[in-house]
């Protein structure tokens, strides 16, 4: 896998991914930035909330699952001082669906977080990873 920052001005660059997408990248105007883009750490806990959705949507479609909609959010914690690294990493699981088997979600999830999920494979020597599942019935 290839991937490119270049230089804007300040601490504004443009990341480039092997796939073709730009992507804006700043820090915050109290760190020195102008605010005209996400910040490194942010796209870190997107990708790994990427990275786990299309897996356990995935796993739950192949079970013919009933999902009408789905959301992974992601609450971290960093540590204090430099690096600031994650150190505890929330993944909730929300599920929307018609009679939802909670087994299957927490399978899904499973399966993601011990065997195809390599953001959070990457993450998890130096960060604690915990999940929460919620399945709502939809309307």
């Amino acid at each position: 896998m290839e991937a490119k920052v270049t230089w804007k001005s300040g601490l504004a660059f443009t990341g480039f991914t092997e796939s073709g997408f730009e992507i804006p990248l700043d820090a915050a105007p109290e760190a020195g930035g102008q605010n005209t883009g996400s910040r490194p750490m942010e796209l870190l806990a997107v990708g790994l909330a990427g990275c786990t959705a299309m897996d356990v949507i995935s796993i739950l479609k192949k079970k013919q699952v009933n999902v009408t909609a789905f959301e992974v959010r992601i609450d971290a914690e960093r540590a204090g001082e430099h690096p600031k690294r994650f150190t505890k990493i929330l993944i909730e699981y929300v599920v929307t669906g018609h009679a939802v088997d909670p087994a299957a979600v927490e399978r899904a999830v499973e399966l993601s977080e011990t065997k195809y999920c390599s953001a959070a494979a990457s993450l998890r020597p130096g960060a604690e990873i915990v999940h929460k599942i919620t399945i709502l019935e939809a309307r």
